[in-house]
């Protein structure tokens, strides 16, 4: 999505903790002739992600668009529910998300316009076996997007909620079971930036999976329960 969005124009502020990854990211854009600027951040870091925003605020000029791209999974362990990796799944998915709107609404609002995208995910729609932290921190964006949603509206912000199915990165890689629909990074941002320029509050695809989750999960909870162990096996 970097590369994708740098080709349209924007200048691109590209943050993660992993800086050769992220140079390498900027010489990618440089030999195309765009432009992305990294920075190294940690998005568990509030006070950091205060100090990042205002940089690039002061130094690169007001942002326009921030896309969250938040997220981290650790496999649930029965023997240890609730610990170190149920934890660390909510501080990065959840908290780090949050780490971040407080300080862009406060720019975006001096304005009265921008625009923000958190990504959720269709684990969030309803509780997936295997993915008990992953599911309830993906659950928790959601709710947050459409409360914060009445809010940003009167500022002039735009929310956008990201609700991706299953898509090929080294996260999914982690996965040993069937992941329908899945689809590679490449398609999944243009869906995303697609998305952005179109408008509307959720950008949610593969379609087919997306509306078949959010049919299942109107379901009563027995039927509810019944359908995801027949599919998922669990």
């Amino acid at each position: 999505m970097a590369r994708q969005l740098a080709a349209k124009g924007f200048r691109v502020i590209a943050v993660a903790r992993r800086a050769e990854a992220l140079s390498g990211l900027a010489d990618q854009a440089a030999s195309a002739g765009s432009t992305i600027i990294p920075m190294v951040g940690d998005v568990t870091d509030r006070a950091a992600m205060e100090a990042l925003v205002a940089y690039v605020e002061a130094h690169h000029g007001p942002l326009a668009l921030a896309f969250l791209n938040v997220g981290t999974f650790f496999p649930d362990s029965d023997a240890d529910f609730g610990g170190d990796g149920f934890r660390k799944t909510f501080a990065t998915n959840v908290e780090g998300t949050i780490n971040l709107i407080g300080p862009l609404v406060r720019a975006m609002k001096t304005r009265g316009r921008g625009q923000i995208a958190v990504n959720g995910s269709v684990a969030g729609y309803g509780g997936l076996p295997r993915a008990i932290a992953y599911s309830a921190s993906k659950a928790a964006l959601i709710a947050m997007c459409e409360a914060l949603k009445f809010d940003l509206d009167k500022l002039g912000i735009n929310l956008q909620l990201v609700s991706p199915g299953f898509v090929k990165t080294p996260l999914t890689d982690q996965n040993d079971f069937p992941m329908p629909f899945l689809i590679s990074v490449e398609e999944a941002g243009a869906r995303i930036i697609d998305g952005f320029e179109r408008g509307g509050f959720e950008i949610a695809f593969p379609r087919r999976m997306a509306w078949l989750l959010k049919a299942i999960n109107m379901l009563p909870y027995s039927a509810y329960f019944w359908l995801v162990s027949k599919t998922t096996g669990r």
